[in-house]
């Protein structure tokens, strides 16, 4: 891939990026969240057609059109989020965009048996005929794996293979990988775990703000360096960025919020515990797969029983959450990573998306109020520096950072005595990014417990009193804020320092 550029409305995504695979080698690209990786993977796999820059396979010019003409290609991508059908067996999945037989007619022994030859060849000793929805997670990876090499793949982009494996089955499929590369294949491997990438790349390169900004083999560099590409040279030192004040030691007194082992298979999030005091602001620190969105999801009770617990307690009272209202009515509000399908009503103004969750109180007898709404709104819009002419667009019409405001406003609204935010200020321009922050430390300032998970650790870093680093779904390390720079947070997410965890 030479010089390859994509931009979505005004912004670049990518800006003259150039990657090279060779056959027969395993290539790791990492970056931050946003730099650019999976847009320079959509390109590659068709998803993308309209860009800059060139691809040429075996030193011919080509251009993916579509993700089955990158097939065709031979160019063949494993999703984190597994793209088999539950419903159909390994053979019919194997072949559903390539059937095999003659005049329309379906050859099912045919598919049987080059199914059992190509489980056969990743190690998979399973029933062709069985259905996949009664498989493994591992297994379902690795017969993934088996659907690509069915296609002839030859270029091989893998998204975090192992997001939601651990032990033998990673092992597993890092056999696999390197059978692959003793076949020739060249396997793109995205991921944010050191530890794997030091045990199965040959190379790596960086991307950061849709540039190449390092690239080495693997062991000729070492964390430090490659963490120094990843966050840019200025955000290493941490007097630079924006601190909050220094917290009271009467504010971190009073347990507002703890957890003891908190528990989901799907995303994983294994015995979590931890403690939050009243006027304080934790940091869930971890990169795509750790699980720190995912643990607020299941603390606000949108994951019901499936989120265990063996005890949550709010203000030292031990209580059960099991649904989103009940967790409202313990005093706790969740904004969610995704405003525009978890947190908004498309359709709906500004101002009652803003009024959504107090409606109740505010409306006597089931009877709507529209002045006391209104008056509300506009105490809402005012908190969060919102323009009053905003509250009557429709909320899908907003900017990314005007959605984000209704959004936090429509919980600051109901005074909630814990706070959890999932990425508060995804997509968001800088002057919504501090004014959001301004708000965090405000609410924490009045006694409120805040949480807030993100994979931005220059964020994280500037705006917590303590950081929590998640990784494979536990706790790794409690950062005290002195020392929660950039480097030292993503560092840890990455799989250094074990020692700490």
């Amino acid at each position: 891939m030479e010089h390859i550029t994509k931009r979505f409305g005004r912004a670049t995504v990518l800006d003259g990026v150039s990657l090279d695979l060779h056959a027969g080698e395993v290539h790791a690209l990492l970056g931050e969240n946003g730099a650019g990786k999976s847009t320079l993977l959509k390109i590659l796999a068709g998803v993308h057609t309209d860009h800059g820059g060139s691809i040429f396979l075996d030193g011919r010019l080509v251009r993916p059109r579509s993700p089955a003409h990158a097939g065709a290609l031979g160019i063949a991508v494993i999703h984190q989020e597994l793209s088999l059908l539950p419903a159909l067996s390994i053979a019919e999945n194997l072949f559903v965009e390539r059937p095999l037989g003659r005049l329309g007619w379906i050859d099912r022994r045919r598919e049987r048996a080059s199914a059992a030859r190509i489980l056969g060849e990743v190690g998979l000793e399973l029933d062709p005929d069985m259905l996949v929805e009664g498989l493994s997670l591992p297994e379902r990876q690795l017969v993934e794996v088996a659907r690509a090499l069915g296609r002839g793949a030859r270029v091989l982009i893998m998204d975090e293979p192992t997001s939601a494996l651990a032990g033998p089955a990673i092992d597993r499929l890092f056999e696999l990988v390197s059978g692959l590369r003793a076949r020739g294949v060249a396997v793109v491997y995205v991921s944010h775990r050191m530890e794997e990438i030091e045990r199965i790349a040959d190379r790596l390169t960086v991307l950061r703000d849709g540039r190449v900004v390092g690239s080495a083999r693997v062991g000729e560099v070492p964390l430090d360096q490659v963490v120094a590409w990843m966050l840019g040279p200025r955000s290493l030192a941490a007097e630079e960025l924006p601190r909050p004040a220094p917290a009271r030691e009467e504010r971190l007194s009073v347990e507002a919020f703890s957890v003891d082992s908190v528990a989901f298979e799907r995303p994983l999030v294994d015995r979590v515990s931890f403690v939050v005091f009243a006027g304080e602001i934790v940091g869930l620190f971890g990169l795509s797969d750790a699980g720190a969105g995912e643990l607020l999801l299941g603390l606000s009770g949108a994951l019901g029983a499936r989120a265990r617990a063996k005890e949550v307690r709010i203000s030292s009272v031990p209580v059960r959450m099991g649904s989103p209202r009940e967790a409202r009515a313990l005093g706790v509000a969740f904004v969610p990573a995704d405003r525009k399908s978890m947190g908004l009503v498309p359709g709906m103004t500004a101002e009652h998306n803003g009024t959504l969750v107090t409606l109740p109180s505010l409306s006597p007898l089931g009877l709507l109020r529209p002045a006391r709404e209104r008056r509300a709104a506009l105490g809402m819009a005012a908190d969060v520096g919102l323009r009053p002419e905003a509250l009557a667009m429709d909320a899908a019409t907003l900017s990314g950072g005007n959605q984000q405001k209704v959004v936090l406003g429509k919980w600051l609204l109901d005074e909630p005595r814990l706070l959890l935010c999932d990425e508060p200020t995804r997509g968001v321009d800088v002057g919504a990014k501090a004014e959001i922050h301004a708000k965090l430390r405000a609410l924490a300032a009045r006694g409120a417990a805040v949480l807030v998970a993100g994979s931005d650790a220059r964020e994280i870093a500037a705006l917590a009193d303590r950081v929590l680093v998640l990784r494979r779904g536990r706790i790794a390390a409690e950062v005290a804020r002195a020392e929660a720079t950039p480097a030292a947070l993503l560092a840890l997410a990455m799989g250094h320092d074990e020692g700490r965890a």
